[in-house]
């Protein structure tokens, strides 16, 4: 194999991002303030001390609202692209395709309705 500039200028390149990553770490190792106060490992909550255990327990509909969220809102960022191409484009069919995808959204968002997770409950017990 024959060593051209383009594998140097890649082996450049990379060993540059390694020193760029490190840097800071190494800077910040030898920088930093060496205080060991145990109110820097509590927990933060809006600076009131911690009250009790934090081992408490949720309910689990927060979660479905957060990856239902997650879901759809990746799902929509889908249709940006193809909100910028749609004007380039000639015939029916990406209108077609954009009416199949929102569809099949529009049956996930009627099918968890129908399995009741939008339902909050009136009291969460902890």
């Amino acid at each position: 194999m024959n060593f051209l500039w383009m594998h140097f200028a890649i082996l450049l390149f990379l060993a540059a991002g390694v020193v760029f990553a490190l840097t800071p770490i190494v800077v910040s190792l030898l920088l930093a303030p060496k205080a060991r106060d145990k109110e820097l490992f509590l927990p933060y909550e809006c600076g009131v001390r911690p009250y009790g255990s934090s081992w408490v327990r949720f309910g689990i509909n927060y979660y479905f609202y957060a990856l239902l969220f997650l879901a759809f809102d990746v799902d929509v960022l889908y249709l940006f692209p193809v909100a910028m191409h749609y004007p380039f484009s000639e015939g029916f069919a990406p209108f077609i395709e954009i009416l199949i995808f929102v569809l099949i959204l529009g049956a996930a968002v009627i099918f968890f309705f129908k399995k009741g997770v939008f339902k909050w409950p009136k009291r969460i017990n902890f």
